[in-house]
């Protein structure tokens, strides 16, 4: 992660969005979750123990993390942000340029309603000060009724003392109070900035005339401004931006000496468990972003034990052979990613050259140091840690890792429950295919009444009762 400001969003299992949090540097504020020996309290350990996938982006500064942390928080609602998903909001300018003579209000909800909105900002003292000071400046309208009449009007000062230019009472002609309008609007998005200029020089002059509470009052004001009239951006969505994954294609295609940038990227994993259960999962990304739909599960099927490089040759043949299914089904790969050092990589090749397939690069992923592994002239191949590139291809590498593990643990999982039938006295491959096909699983047959069992095996009430009990301790 970079030494940036920025936000930072964590998922479960289950890739839903848990906490939201912002940092001046998101490096140095995530490790602070993991590293070793760190002592949480038991909120954040049990929300730290839960993280199964993490996710950043940066901004330009502090404010704008702030800014954009809270817009996400609104949005998504994450568990474990127990503050800010209802209740605070940020406040904001707003004003309606249908009106004949437009005024600013504050607001907390930004509404897609036509309005023009200045913010939201963190600060509430900031918008009140900017309000006021536009308002008087400008000569803008202050009066909370749209269209006021005579009993308002009664009691408005704001044109007696100077503040106002009183439209509702004709001093000012509609062509000339909308033109201050939208002086006032370009001012509040940063686009006069001589105005403050002008402040600063009254400020100094306040200061050289020995007036210093008018000194500090303009000071404060114009502290408020220069924070307000900031062009601040909140990015609104936690995943990948489609902006920085095409900046990480470039960036793979210039590392890779590709002839462009690859738009569909496939990733494999193996997973096994001491050499049984062998599994290997294919995760797709499309423009730089994954995409489920084209996700695979492999069970290997010519290799015995743990022999990666052999399941991963397995994997590319069964996917782009002559006789495979997949090719028809899932777009060509333009970049071809193992999970895996320079072994799993030859493999692979070799598997690509014996099939007839010359047309797809190939590169393996050591997870330990985060390299980029060829077995040609070029080498090995290190970007940069906070690299859109490297970001985009280890994501993918962990979606590849996550999805093979999560398949590999249903597997095992129900090999253990189903295995418990064979250790029954008097079940055997027939009465078990039975219990199955009518019942689903050994969670099903523990759930079922020992004479639902019974009457499916054609077995006796105590074996079926034996056969319940069994499948109930395996859960």
């Amino acid at each position: 992660m970079p030494d940036k400001p920025g936000c930072y969003l964590m998922r479960d299992a289950r890739g839903v969005i848990i906490y939201i949090g912002k940092a001046k540097n998101l490096r140095h504020r995530v490790l602070g979750y993991f590293r070793p020996g760190a002592r949480h309290a038991p909120k954040v350990r049990s929300m730290v123990n839960t993280v199964a996938d993490l996710e950043f982006m940066t901004v330009r500064n502090e404010a704008e993390a702030l800014l954009t942390e809270a817009s996400l928080i609104k949005k998504y609602k994450p568990h474990f942000n127990i503050l800010m998903r209802d209740d605070k909001r940020y406040l904001a300018l707003r004003a309606d340029p249908s009106l004949e003579f437009p005024m600013f209000s504050t607001c907390r909800i930004v509404r897609d309603d036509g309005a023009v909105y200045f913010g939201p900002f963190p600060s509430a003292p900031v918008v009140r000060a900017a309000k006021d000071f536009v308002e008087k400046h400008y000569g803008i309208r202050g009066c909370r009724c749209i269209a006021p009449d005579a009993e308002s009007k009664r009691h408005c000062m704001a044109d007696k003392i100077r503040y106002c230019t009183a439209p509702c009472l004709g001093m000012i002609s509609p062509e000339e109070y909308r033109s201050r309008f939208d002086e006032a609007c370009a001012f509040l998005n940063g686009y006069r900035p001589q105005v403050i200029s002008e402040l600063v020089r009254e400020m100094e002059a306040a200061a050289e005339a020995c007036d210093f509470e008018k000194a500090a009052r303009l000071r404060d004001t114009i502290s408020a401004l220069r924070e307000m009239t900031k062009r601040h951006f909140v990015r609104k969505e936690p995943e990948l931006q489609k902006e920085g994954a095409q900046k990480g294609l470039e960036e793979l295609a210039a590392a890779l000496n590709l002839k462009a940038p690859p738009r569909v990227i496939e990733c494999v994993d193996i997973s096994n468990l001491f050499g049984t259960h062998s599994v290997a999962s294919m995760v797709v990304a499309m423009d730089g972003l994954p995409d489920r739909r084209y996700y695979r599960h492999f069970r290997i099927e010519t290799v015995q034990g743990a022999d990666d490089p052999k399941s991963m040759a397995e994997i590319v043949r069964r996917r782009y052979g002559p006789h495979s299914s997949l090719v028809a089904k899932s777009p060509k790969a333009d970049l071809f990613i193992c999970d895996g050092g320079i072994t799993q990589l030859r493999a692979a090749r070799a598997a690509f050259r014996e099939i007839g397939v010359t047309d797809i690069p190939a590169v393996g992923l050591a997870e330990k140091m985060e390299i980029i592994v060829t077995d040609d002239e070029r080498g090995d191949i290190v970007l940069p840690r906070d690299s859109q590139g490297l970001f985009v291809a280890t994501r993918l590498r962990d979606e590849a890792h996550r999805f093979a593990i999560t398949h590999h643990r249903s597997l095992r999982e129900r090999t253990i429950r189903e295995s418990v039938l064979d250790e029954i006295p008097g079940i055997g491959p027939a009465k078990k295919t039975a219990l199955l096909r009518k019942f689903r699983s050994t969670r099903g047959i523990g759930r079922a009444s020992a004479a639902e069992i019974a009457s499916a095996a054609g077995i006796s009430d105590v074996l079926a009762r034996r056969v319940k009990a069994s499948c109930m301790a395996v859960g």
